[in-house]
């Protein structure tokens, strides 16, 4: 059985006191946790201050974006070099909001996702349809463009170093949840495509995580299906108490 991943992405929220005092709370509450990955994002201004609480813990740092070259005159970016630096393990990169409000695309995202590997990082590499994608039945095909291009010129041993993860773009900050079968359908169809890109054995090894309006009353029923292994959290992970129970609950899995 794949291992399960949840990531908290905490978005443009918590200054660095309430960035220490929520990741102060996560490694008293979860320290005992061995069989599930825990991954948690915060803003670049809070990374230093959260990786000195964290390091030796069981929970990992991961940063919300980057920009991929290793340095230069690129004003307001920061560098994977800087993310490792500073103690990252992971890196978000093509989330819908990055897509939808700041134009990013798959060629992009490919990137970055390339870049983050190269310099060491793991990245989680999203993608999603819109509401209106999906009501035109454009589902498999957007996220069929999205994959191909953000996974392109990957090898099978670098896309081994990435997680993927499913958030339907309808299903983000907006309180409604994909059901568990409709984040099923489209994790098996995500699954069949790492097959047809690499090989059986590659799909079956890819941890592939749902994200969009995950709470701790709805991750039992996403990770009992068989292609969810973990999430990618936002506004629940930004307080301690829901965080830490949708990672407990995720070990329920069957």
């Amino acid at each position: 059985m794949r291992r399960p991943i949840i990531a908290g992405n905490w978005k443009m929220h918590k200054t660095v006191t309430e960035a220490i005092d929520l990741v102060n709370r996560l490694k008293r509450d979860l320290y005992d946790l061995t069989d599930v990955d825990i991954v948690v994002c915060p803003p670049f201004t809070s990374l230093s201050e959260v990786a000195e609480i964290l390091e030796g813990s069981n929970i990992a740092l991961g940063a919300q974006d980057f920009y991929w070259e290793a340095e230069g005159a690129y004003t307001g970016e920061v560098s994977p070099i800087m993310l490792k630096d500073v103690g990252c393990r992971y890196v978000i990169v093509g989330h819908s909001e990055r897509r939808k409000l700041f134009f990013e695309t798959s060629e992009g995202v490919n990137k970055k996702a390339r870049a983050a590997i190269t310099f060491g990082l793991s990245p989680i590499v999203c993608v999603g349809e819109s509401l209106q994608q999906r009501e035109e039945g454009r589902t498999f095909e957007v996220v069929r463009e999205q994959l191909m291009n953000s996974l392109k010129d990957l090898s099978e041993d670098e896309i081994m170093r990435a997680t993927i993860a499913y958030e339907p773009v309808w299903a983000i900050g907006t309180g409604r949840t994909a059901t568990p079968g409709q984040a099923q359908e489209a994790q098996s169809f995500i699954r069949k495509l790492l097959s047809e890109i690499y090989s059986d054995r590659v799909a079956q090894l890819i941890r592939i995580q749902y994200g969009g309006s995950v709470k701790p009353d709805n991750i039992v029923d996403l990770m009992s299906q068989d292609d969810i292994d973990g999430a990618l959290v936002g506004g629940s992970s930004l307080e301690a108490e829901s965080f830490i129970e949708i990672v407990k609950r995720a070990l329920t899995r069957t």
